[in-house]
């Protein structure tokens, strides 16, 4: 659910960035401003981003095979990297490079009132990109604050779209208080200094979005309320005596991976432990959908610390 609502985002992101972007280019060409040439470049440079994260989702849905057991879920995240690194150079450094450049050879700015229309109108049509995409957010972040889903969102599409977007319309907005200014004072340092606020608000968008996606690109375990309900759905199982210790891992935005070592009495058979394990598969699906592959070891619980498995995830909580 959560990867349609995203395509969408993404999408209307694209549609708004590459018109906005030749508008912005055509503005430039008639009025030499420096902060609508940043504009422009970062449009282009989201809407290049938008048909990355298009191209991630389409190789993510390739099946798993000999090379790759756990399938390619992980591409998604692998292009979201490669969008904030494109954000930081080709948006961020291009900016603060313009804008140098403008305050070291400035001049002023030729039909002044074209830029501040498009950028009026640029401001209109991007305020409805983000509506998109905050609308298809709160469609899967529940309850979550903003910055919250952002952080713990197991899908990029969403966080970069939103984060993008933000930018984008925090970016116009100096661009065209810039320009606004410079038209009324006549000093074009003012569209220069507005060219390296973009460029700053740009680099500063990257860096996080960078943070985020080498996380996920490193592997990520399930939510804090999500691990709760796995061990829920195990823990209420009557054959199970305690939930040793438990492991999660995305192998991408719609598939958790979960490890268990679960005790069953020493009494039990193999036929009995073997539907045992088969139902907690099913109670733990059903309490997180998501939990696609699970692993489970049976295992005799025994309350002695010199013989407790070696590991930093133990979790030893009675089904009983």
């Amino acid at each position: 659910m959560s990867e349609s609502h995203g395509t969408k985002a993404v999408i209307a992101a694209f549609l708004a960035n590459t018109g906005i972007g030749i508008t912005k280019l055509i503005a430039w060409l008639l009025s030499g401003s420096a902060s609508m040439l940043a504009e422009a470049i970062h449009s282009f440079a989201d809407s290049v981003n938008q048909l990355l994260l298009l191209l991630g989702g389409r190789l993510a849905k390739r099946k798993a095979d000999m090379e790759h057991p756990f399938g390619y879920g992980r591409e998604r995240y692998v292009w979201a990297f490669i969008v904030a690194l494109i954000l930081f150079s080709v948006g961020g450094l291009f900016s603060i490079l313009e804008g140098i450049s403008k305050l070291q050879e400035p001049h002023e700015l030729e039909n002044a009132w074209i830029p501040l229309v498009v950028l009026g109108i640029a401001i209109v049509l991007e305020s409805f990109s983000l509506r998109t995409a905050v609308v298809e957010s709160r469609k899967v972040k529940g309850n979550a604050g903003w910055w919250r889903f952002i952080r713990t969102s197991r899908s990029p599409e969403l966080p970069v779209i939103l984060l993008e977007d933000v930018a984008a319309l925090t970016g116009l907005v100096f661009a065209f208080t810039a320009v606004t200014l410079s038209v009324v004072t006549g000093d074009p340092t003012f569209d220069a200094i507005g060219t390296l606020a973009i460029g700053a608000l740009l680099i500063v968008v990257a860096i996080i979005l960078a943070v985020e996606m080498k996380s996920l690109l490193i592997g990520e375990g399930a939510t804090p309320e999500d691990h709760q309900r796995i061990l829920a759905a195990m823990n209420g199982s009557e054959d199970v005596e305690a939930v040793i210790h438990m492991k999660t891992l995305y192998l991408g935005p719609e598939e958790l991976m979960v490890a268990a070592k679960v005790a069953f009495p020493p009494s039990a058979n193999v036929e009995d432990v073997a539907r045992s394990i088969d139902a907690l598969e099913r109670h733990v699906r059903e309490a997180v959908p998501v939990a696609r592959v699970i692993y489970i070891e049976p295992d005799i619980y025994v309350a002695r610390p010199d013989i407790a498995p070696s590991t930093d995830h133990i979790v030893i909580q009675s089904g009983n």
